[in-house]
């Protein structure tokens, strides 16, 4: 259920929410059959009426948007699928209507079949179908395409954390491909660019930039951590917290690098 609710939210709070509402229904509820179908039908419903209420919310958000971290430590066997929480996938899950999101998710990641899915959204199979044939249209390309060693990626994590605290731009920019993208999350409450930042040069200005206004908290504590699937780090000084994830590319550099400041995003990694 909170696997289910965090790909459809992009939330870690909402989806613990969701799933409390939920369950509290469950308890309530007499004559409950097949409990999970039931609890999958209540958190798809559930998580369909935040995401309609929030649209207007989400339209006026300051800057990039994020989806709130989701954090694995490295030492322990990873319980996602990376492909299937990376950031770039969770940004292609916003492109996609409410049930298109909806269908997606059920049957191609949680492998529900067409007539439960019709019965969870009171739509026909048929419609069910046609509207995870588009989402698969617009998703196509989200996905990763190819394997990073872990080893690779936890090198490329470390490296771009080393010539920072350096201040090494020249070492930074070796890290990033020429196509690298950038987005930080700010909400408006942190600094943070307000425009996905696209190819090296601007990402290493932006991240000297964010080192100069003490942006970036690297002289209090730095925790690796797999974020959303990949290497990433949890940053931490004086009450600030700041995550940082980096997507590992085809050229043995970094592809894309994903920073969140919004403390109303990083609560559950305070705690």
């Amino acid at each position: 259920m909170r696997r289910l609710a965090y790909r459809m939210l992009g939330s870690v709070a909402e989806a613990e929410d969701v799933v409390q509402d939920a369950w509290l229904r469950w308890r309530g509820a007499a004559g409950v059959e097949q409990p999970a179908a039931w609890l999958t039908r209540v958190t798809t419903r559930l998580c369909l009426d935040r995401l309609r209420a929030d649209r207007a919310q989400r339209a006026a958000y300051r800057g990039p948007w994020l989806p709130e971290p989701l954090i694995e430590e490295i030492t322990a066997d990873p319980v996602e699928r990376a492909e299937d929480i990376s950031v770039a996938f969770l940004l292609a899950l916003e492109r996609l209507s409410p049930l298109e999101r909806a269908v997606f998710l059920l049957h191609d990641v949680f492998d529900a079949d067409y007539p439960a899915i019709a019965e969870t959204l009171d739509r026909s199979e048929t419609a069910c179908r046609q509207l995870a044939t588009r989402a698969r249209a617009h998703l196509k390309d989200a996905r990763p395409r190819f394997p990073v060693s872990q080893d690779e990626a936890a090198r490329l994590a470390i490296a771009f954390m080393d010539a920072a605290r350096r201040n090494d731009l020249t070492a930074l920019k070796d890290l990033l491909a020429e196509d690298a993208v950038m987005i930080t999350d700010g909400g408006g409450k942190r600094k943070a660019a307000l425009r996905p930042l696209v190819g090296a040069d601007d990402i290493v200005r932006l991240v000297e930039g964010l080192i100069w206004r003490g942006a970036i908290p690297l002289e209090g504590q730095i925790r690796f951590a797999r974020i959303n699937g990949v290497f990433g780090v949890v940053l931490s000084a004086d009450g600030e917290v700041a995550t940082i994830a980096f997507e590992p590319g085809e050229s043995g550099k970094l592809a894309a690098i994903y920073m969140i400041r919004n403390p109303e995003k990083l609560a559950h990694v305070a705690r």
